[in-house]
């Protein structure tokens, strides 16, 4: 019998209660969230049970909500049961002021650089990490650049002309 989502919702109700919520299921993919502080013992609990086998992390990143007030930096993590073939998606939130998160190094090897790199881009600090430094952008930046903190072009720009690409009073290509 393969594990379905509900199994999956079922198990997390009954371990954690309303400390999980925000189910949603898109494309055949459970989603949920937690507190930022349940990160560990909610991965460790899909780690250890021996119904939901969620032993590989596929992926870690972050989402920048700008508009998400005491949480705008949402912390993703892709799971999978390899026995099942089952994925779910799991979030914990965590504001852009205070962004530590729990490192996950200890339970899946994986999140070492996939932690790094979050933090490279999007600067979620990851308490515990053996080795939290950039390790694609320069040492110097004091920026995160995923994030959405910059408009997406320079608006003061001389430079440019947008007519050269489609925008602007004479961009009408097909006109007769």
């Amino acid at each position: 019998m393969s594990l379905t989502n509900d199994q999956i919702k079922s198990a997390l109700e009954a371990k954690f209660g309303t400390e999980v919520g925000n189910f949603e299921e898109s494309y055949g993919m459970l989603s949920f969230s937690a507190p930022k502080d349940l990160n560990l013992k909610v991965m460790q609990f899909l780690y250890d049970d021996e119904t939901l086998k969620f032993r590989f992390m596929t992926d870690l990143t972050a989402v920048h909500y700008p508009d998400r007030v005491g949480e705008e930096l949402a912390v993703v993590y892709h799971l999978h049961n390899l026995i099942d073939n089952v994925r779910l998606r799991f979030k914990v939130y965590t504001a852009v002021q205070t962004p530590q998160v729990n490192s996950a190094t200890a339970l899946f090897s994986s999140a070492n650089w996939m932690e790094r790199e979050t933090y490279d881009f999007f600067g979620v600090d990851f308490v515990g990490h053996p080795n939290l430094v950039r390790i694609l952008n320069v040492d110097e930046m004091d920026y995160f650049p995923m994030r959405k903190e910059f408009p997406l072009e320079d608006q003061t720009r001389i430079d440019k002309d947008d007519e050269m690409f489609g925008r602007g009073s004479h961009g009408d290509i097909l006109a007769p």
